[in-house]
């Protein structure tokens, strides 16, 4: 559900929205400043952490490449849902350098459990920046983000 925002003039999202729907809302802008402008409007430490793993080519996947075979969270909107803006601290576990003390296969299963736990839409935006694929589904760039957040150190992360 979106609402017009006065100074924008653009949909404005509701409150704690999924990172779906702000990705989705940076997507739809037609100009690199709306964009921009929209990223810094939804700033948050898990939107900062997802783009950092999909454009950072430092930070290294520690999980098999390509679609992941997971059963859907098909709970109604509303419930059941884990939000990403709670579980993004976990997202270390999946990364080069996170917690390399974790076994391929335990790592896949913490994996799984992550992604059928969340809303299909942010379990989807986990798949795609994994692969660093976020462009696939997205219109947004590195250059963008780095404009939008230049506080973030890129590099030197794995």
């Amino acid at each position: 559900m979106t609402t017009t925002h006065p100074t924008l003039g653009e949909n404005r999202l509701p409150r704690n929205p999924l990172l779906s729907e702000v990705l989705a809302l940076v997507s739809k802008q037609k100009t690199k400043a709306k964009k921009i402008q929209t990223l810094k409007q939804y700033e948050s430490l898990h939107l900062k952490s997802v783009l950092i793993w999909n454009f950072d080519e430092s930070v290294q996947s520690m999980l098999p490449d390509g679609d992941v075979p997971f059963k859907k969270n098909d709970a109604p909107a509303g419930t059941e849902h884990l939000h990403l803006a709670y579980e993004w601290k976990k997202l270390y576990n999946f990364v080069k350098g996170g917690n390399d003390v974790l076994r391929p296969m335990k790592r896949e299963q913490l994996f799984m459990q992550l992604l059928e736990g969340l809303h299909p839409d942010e379990a989807e935006i986990i798949c795609l920046v994994k692969d660093k694929n976020l462009k696939k589904k997205y219109k947004l760039t590195r250059a963008i983000v780095e404009e939008a957040f230049p506080d973030i150190q890129w590099g030197n992360r794995s």
